[in-house]
């Protein structure tokens, strides 16, 4: 019988289950798309329900659809999205749907808690800005706009954590998560609840906080009987998605650095002394006693997703075999670099870091008759590179330089966008044998936590593998540099039209 782990991602536009064997070795795969309401501008949300349908519909097709049988599961890592506030009642019933990350509706009441306890307190505490996209301020906005809601809250949980949840029955918080809440300890990895009372998040909100390898639960009999899994196979808390791809992309160490080309384009680098910087994002890693500072940008893979959905129709129906992607990639590549002076900025749902701006607008700057459509292509992937840029420049001043970067998700796997990204950067970047690292991270969280591996470090040696390199290309570099400027001055010059 083999000894298999099961790695469960809940992604933006989907999620992912994947089994792996020991040595990493991907033995199935399995996703499930669902949706994302707008309801109102600047509004994101999701319905947690939808991920527990997805995710149990692939796990029953794992056990319908290949030899895995439940026995070989020995344990089972969960990861997600970040910045969920999954309000729960006591019974463990979705009271509402979820604000997500990239939900920028409550700038208000960031701006009014900024002010009332002090943009310096809240950053000394928790090493995050207050900002519309984490967890802190969509609690304070169920409070103020959906009292009987609120009043039946009795905890708030992460996308990962409700899922460990309907698996197992047991409430919990896992470190790398606690950076939604501005009332997490971001030195000592616990709740400050004289912060919670001056943000005004009930203490009895706040679950109990795990490491990521800690076996939190046993999947149930109830869960068992819906998935095919077996009954008292061991959960362990899990993490943040991209903490989880961090380490999916063999990051376990201070000084290395993942590029993430998912839904959400931005860094993580692993650092292991505190180091704050309001532009950027600070959370724990997945590994214990390191850190992440990272940059999380709206633009990333999602860019080229909507820009497929939206104007691939031929590509989809012309009948040449190549998907609409690999089509689009193809008609770019004849594109030079820079885009003939077609410069995006990929700022599609606000932006994030490093300049944090919920006004923030997608914008195409250099038309004129010449431009085809692989111009604009081209161009997206530029501008999610300059966009990846201006982070690492920050990161870099403060204190934290990257001379390499591992590449994970989607958007690794286009050789032409990985190129654009060491061109535009000037780094290196390698990608990983396993375009899953996300679920390979959560499935090695769970390998630690009922002893396949005896570190996390140990794990990614020996499931972690380089299939390519990317070296900068000066000449595009210097293309790039005058395009980049270009870049940076667009918003400047827009950033307060854009808020019109």
């Amino acid at each position: 019988m083999r000894d298999l782990l099961l790695g469960i991602d809940i992604g933006t536009s989907s999620c992912k289950v994947a089994v792996f064997a020991a040595d990493g070795t991907v033995v199935t795969a399995k996703n499930a798309e669902y949706e994302v309401f707008r309801p109102h501008q600047s509004w994101a949300e999701q319905d947690p329900e939808d991920w527990v349908s997805g995710v149990y519909d692939c796990i029953r097709r794992v056990f319908a659809e290949t030899d895995v049988k439940p026995e070989e599961i020995k344990g089972i890592g969960v990861d997600g999205q970040s910045w969920s506030a999954v309000a729960i009642d006591k019974d463990g019933k979705v009271l509402i749907n979820t604000p997500i990350w990239m939900d920028m509706r409550a700038q208000d009441i960031c701006d009014r808690l900024n002010k009332e306890i002090g943009e310096e307190a809240i950053f000394d505490l928790s090493g995050n800005p207050m900002k519309p996209s984490y967890t802190t301020p969509k609690i304070i906005w169920y409070k103020e706009n959906h009292p009987e809601i609120y009043g039946k809250i009795d905890k708030i949980l992460q996308s990962n954590s409700f899922l460990v949840y309907r698996l197992t029955n047991e409430i919990s918080q896992d470190v790398s998560m606690g950076y939604g809440l501005h009332c997490f300890d971001m030195r000592k990895a616990e709740w400050d609840l004289d912060m919670a009372k001056s943000l005004g998040i009930p203490a009895d909100f706040l679950p109990p906080i795990y490491k990521c390898t800690d076996v939190v639960g046993k999947v149930t009999e109830e869960a068992a009987k819906i998935t095919g899994l077996k009954a008292g196979t061991p959960v362990v808390a899990g993490g943040l998605d991209a903490a989880c791809g961090t380490l999916g992309a063999g990051v376990a160490k201070a000084g290395e650095t993942q590029e993430q080309g998912g839904q959400a384009g931005g860094m993580s680098i692993c650092i292991d002394e505190y180091a704050a910087d309001p532009r950027l994002i600070l959370s724990f890693h997945v590994v214990p006693d390191v850190w992440l500072l990272q940059g999380g940008t709206t633009g990333g893979g999602g860019v080229m997703r909507w820009f497929e959905q939206n104007f691939a129709d031929y590509e989809r129906n012309n009948g040449s075999g190549k998907s609409s992607l690999v089509q689009l990639n193809e008609i770019a590549e004849k594109v030079p670099a820079g885009s003939e002076g077609l410069v995006f900025l990929p700022y599609m749902s606000g932006e994030r870091t490093p300049i944090w701006d919920p006004d923030a607008k997608g914008v195409f700057y250099g038309l004129d008759f010449s431009k085809t459509k692989g111009h604009f292509v081209r161009a997206c992937m530029e501008g999610v590179a300059f966009a990846l840029r201006h982070n690492l420049e920050v990161a870099a001043a403060a204190g934290a330089s990257v001379n390499e970067l591992k590449a994970m998700g989607g958007s690794a796997n286009s050789l032409l966008w990985t190129q654009i990204k060491a061109d535009v950067t000037g780094k290196k970047i390698t990608v990983p044998a396993s375009d899953t690292a996300t679920t390979l991270g959560a499935a090695i969280l769970a390998g630690v936590g009922v002893g396949i591996y005896g570190s996390c470090e140990e794990a990614a040696s020996q499931t972690v593998h380089t299939i390519r390199t990317h070296e900068p290309d000066l000449a595009n570099k210097e293309v790039y540099d005058k395009r980049y400027s270009i870049y940076l001055e667009i918003y400047e010059q827009l950033k307060d039209t854009m808020k019109k």
